[in-house]
C-alpha cells in the first residue's frame, strides 16, 4: 500500500516537492533581481534628467567675462517664452500675434506696445541664454526677422517686435522646413560656445 502519491516509496511525486521549492525560489530571486534592475534604471534616468549642474560652461579659449551663449535648439515651442511688442501703428497687432504664438504652443507673456516702429517683418531681441530659442522663433518668421542680440541681456525670453512687413507666422511644418534652410543657431559676436 505504500505506492500511492502520498505514500513513501517511488510514487509519482516522490522528490518533486523539493524541486518545486527550488524552482519557486529561483523564480522569486529572478523577479527580485529584475525588479531591482528596473528600479536602478529609473533612478539613474531621473537623476540624469533632473541634473541641475549641466548648464553651459565657457570653453578654455573664452575670454574672462565673455557671455556663454546657449546655442541648443529647444525641443519644441513649449520650451520657449516670447513677449510680443507691436512695432506698428496697427491697433491690436501685438495681441493677435501673441494669440498666434499661443496657438503654436509657445509660452507667451502679456503683449505690449514698442517705443520703436519696425518696418521689417519683425525684430527678435534676445541675450546669450536665448540664442537657440531665437533661432526657433526665427523659423516661424521664415527666416525673415531681423536679429537684435544683446550680450548684456539676462534670461532666455525672446522679445518679438512685430513690424509693418509682418503677414503671418508659419505653422509647425513650415517652421521645420524653415529650420532646414536657416540651419542651427550661430555663435553671436563676442560670445563663447558652451562646453558640455
Amino acid at each position: 500500500m505504500g505506492t500511492g502519491p502520498i505514500g513513501g516509496r517511488g510514487g509519482c511525486c516522490a522528490g518533486s516537492l523539493p524541486s518545486r521549492l527550488v524552482s519557486f525560489t529561483r523564480v522569486r530571486a529572478l523577479l527580485l533581481v529584475g525588479f531591482l534592475a528596473v528600479a536602478a534604471i529609473v533612478v539613474v534616468v531621473l537623476a540624469v534628467a533632473r541634473d541641475s549642474q549641466g548648464g553651459p560652461v565657457a570653453g578654455p579659449a573664452c575670454p574672462v567675462g565673455a557671455p556663454v551663449a546657449s546655442l541648443r535648439l529647444p525641443p519644441g515651442p513649449s520650451q520657449v517664452t516670447v513677449k510680443v511688442f507691436n512695432g506698428t501703428a496697427t491697433p491690436g497687432l501685438g495681441a493677435r500675434v501673441s494669440a498666434d504664438f499661443v496657438d503654436r504652443r509657445f509660452q507667451v507673456q502679456k503683449p505690449a506696445m514698442s517705443r520703436k516702429q519696425v518696418a521689417d517683418v519683425a525684430e527678435l531681441r534676445y541675450g546669450p541664454e536665448g540664442v537657440g530659442a531665437a533661432q526657433l522663433v526665427q523659423a516661424y518668421f521664415f527666416g525673415k526677422a531681423t536679429r537684435a542680440y544683446d550680450p548684456a541681456r539676462r534670461g532666455a525670453v525672446v522679445d518679438v517686435v512685430v513690424g509693418a512687413g509682418f503677414q503671418r507666422l508659419g505653422r509647425l511644418t513650415e517652421a521645420h522646413q524653415s529650420l532646414g534652410i536657416i540651419g542651427e543657431a550661430k555663435l553671436p559676436p563676442g560670445a563663447c560656445a558652451p562646453t558640455t
